[in-house]
């Protein structure tokens, strides 16, 4: 008998797509970005401007000359930080409440409410 697959689990991502984040690991450390993309499978997110990769794409009709493109690939979620842009610093994301008694999420260092 044939050993079923595991189901892949969503994973809890503390940043959203449109946030703004810091790179704080690997080839592309210290770069600020906007998240693009989110893969909550892979816990991986698409950083506007970091990991860029080129790819060397040939004619597909006659006549037709090659292209280079470039594309920014995902990083893992461990490796981004949110970034809060009034006081240029990254921080460490904590849920808290407001007055209404909505969940939001909040910046540890300066306090900055993101949602």
């Amino acid at each position: 008998m044939a050993k079923s697959q595991p189901t892949p689990t969503r994973h809890k991502i503390h940043v959203k797509t449109g946030d703004t984040v810091q790179v704080i690991s690997g080839k592309d450390k210290a770069k600020v970005g906007e998240v693009l993309r989110v893969i909550p499978k892979k816990s991986q997110v698409v950083v506007k401007g970091v990991n860029i990769k080129t790819k060397h794409v040939k004619p597909q009709q006659e006549g037709e000359s090659g292209q280079v493109q470039t594309y920014e690939f995902p990083i893992h979620s461990s490796n981004v930080m949110l970034y809060s842009t009034k006081q240029n610093v990254a921080s460490r994301v904590c849920y808290t409440f407001t007055d209404e008694g909505r969940k939001v999420r909040m910046l540890k260092k300066t306090g900055e409410i993101i949602d």
